[in-house]
């Protein structure tokens, strides 16, 4: 059992469409790789939510003395774990630091993931515990930060980066997310002159929007096919 490439899906601002994103990246990539998604947002899983299966539960198996989660498996054998399996969906998660961080070890460490050639995390915003938990215990090979056209969100990305770098996690690059059928043009100066490569851009689509993850068009097949190539030089 080996997971050959962990990426974090990150941004420090809420609300740039990280999750839908992280499914969308796993969706595509899902045709021709093993792929994964570990839901790290605590406060607010998605990734049940996303591909329909709230009513699913991961099965729990026992491994020398040890409850194991065998996790749920999606379109394409994308395999998921993700809190919003096991906490109440009407229910507000209010915990402090070492209960979220130590939330996520297990939701790691607790899950049968068997190969995977990618896992995603997929990272709750800000950038608290749950940054130091990933990049300590997970150790994720690379993260990918998703932003806006906005301006905000462009500086929250920064302040993303800023703690990557601190952290020691190789950060591959940054994807807009274009949320509001808005044709915004941004140089993202700061974050290309910080040497962070540009993975591409995905306009409003309305099946990302209503959750198809799995019909591909010509932007989300050129970000994967780059993020493929960046991945392979970084080897």
């Amino acid at each position: 059992m080996s997971v050959k490439k962990i990426i974090a899906i990150a941004s420090a601002k809420g609300g740039v469409g990280k999750s839908s994103i992280t499914a969308l990246l796993a969706a595509n990539l899902s045709k021709n790789l093993k792929i994964g998604i570990l839901d790290a947002d605590i406060y607010g899983p998605n990734q049940h939510i996303l591909f329909d299966v709230e009513n699913s539960k991961p099965e729990v198996t026992d491994i020398n003395g040890s409850k194991k989660f065998i996790p749920v498996t999606v379109q394409n054998n994308i395999k998921i774990n993700s809190m919003g399996f096991i906490l109440d969906n009407e229910k507000a998660a209010i915990w402090r630091g070492p209960m979220l961080s130590g939330a996520i070890k297990q939701l790691m460490d607790s899950t049968i993931w068997d190969d995977l050639d990618i896992l995603f995390v997929d990272m709750p915003p800000g950038t608290g515990d749950a940054y130091l938990t990933v990049s300590s215990e997970i150790q994720p090979d690379h993260a990918i930060l998703i932003t806006t056209p906005n301006k905000l969100a462009i500086h929250d990305t920064l302040k993303s980066l800023s703690t990557f770098s601190k952290l020691k996690t190789n950060v591959l690059g940054f994807i807009e997310n274009n949320l509001f059928q808005q044709n915004v043009k941004q140089s993202y100066s700061d974050l290309v002159s910080s040497n962070i490569k540009f993975i591409g851009s995905l306009s409003f689509d309305d099946s990302i929007h209503n959750f198809d993850f799995f019909r591909s068009n010509e932007e989300i097949n050129h970000i994967t096919s780059y993020l493929l190539e960046l991945l392979n030089e970084s080897n």
